[in-house]
């Protein structure tokens, strides 16, 4: 299976922000980004201003980044996208947020994306009471998942629970973290969604 085998703090500079590819690192003083909040490489510091094209290429490289997808994973995503009825740009962000691995990983069963895939992975996520071990498999509002049994007393996990406790569980999910099991109770709505990230400049790099 391909991976981007990236070092994923390099990731967070070259975007200019964190990104949360790290953990526990990423709320830590030993996070490079709060140390040089710059691009890495010799020109990392030079400012340069970005053509239209540019923005928009960099924009579809963080939200990649941000959910660990490779380049033709996020194309078949914003082709599904663009067939559903809705705005484009949000259809986008909704599928990125239904995974099952970005799903785990707001319910804090994983400390990052790319550790909850892993879990996910190894079968220790159930989803509806049976193990689905597809990290891009889409959770639908009114489902239900939970760590397997077996599982709940990993020591990632547990390390994975303490972590949630810094960021807080998104409002359309409801997490009981004693029994490790949660409930995707909706589709989060854009105004819900962060900020930083302009899903309208991908809909213009993939319009032309």
């Amino acid at each position: 299976m391909a991976r981007n085998l990236n070092a994923k703090c390099r990731q967070c500079r070259r975007e200019g922000e964190k990104l949360f590819l790290k953990g526990d690192k990423c709320f830590s003083d030993k996070c490079p980004v709060e140390r040089r909040n710059y691009p890495p490489g010799q020109h990392g510091q030079k400012k340069a201003r970005l053509s239209d094209y540019a923005l928009q290429l960099r924009e579809k490289q963080k939200i990649k980044r941000i959910y660990g997808l490779l380049e033709g994973q996020f194309r078949n995503v914003y082709k599904r996208s663009e067939k559903q009825k809705g705005i484009t740009g949000d259809n986008l962000l909704k599928i990125l947020e239904s995974r099952l691995d970005n799903v785990a990983y707001s319910m804090g069963f994983g400390s990052s994306r790319s550790e909850a895939r892993q879990i996910i992975r190894h079968n220790c996520i159930l989803l509806n009471g049976k193990r689905v071990n597809i990290p891009s498999h889409i959770v639908e509002p009114g489902d239900t998942v939970e760590v397997a049994e077996h599982a709940k007393n990993y020591i990632r996990i547990k390390s994975s629970i303490e972590s949630i406790k810094r960021r807080s569980i998104p409002a359309w999910m409801d997490v009981d973290l004693d029994s490790l099991k949660g409930s995707y109770k909706n589709k989060p709505d854009r105004s819900d969604l962060s900020s930083t990230i302009n899903e309208s400049l991908v809909v213009e790099l993939y319009s032309k």
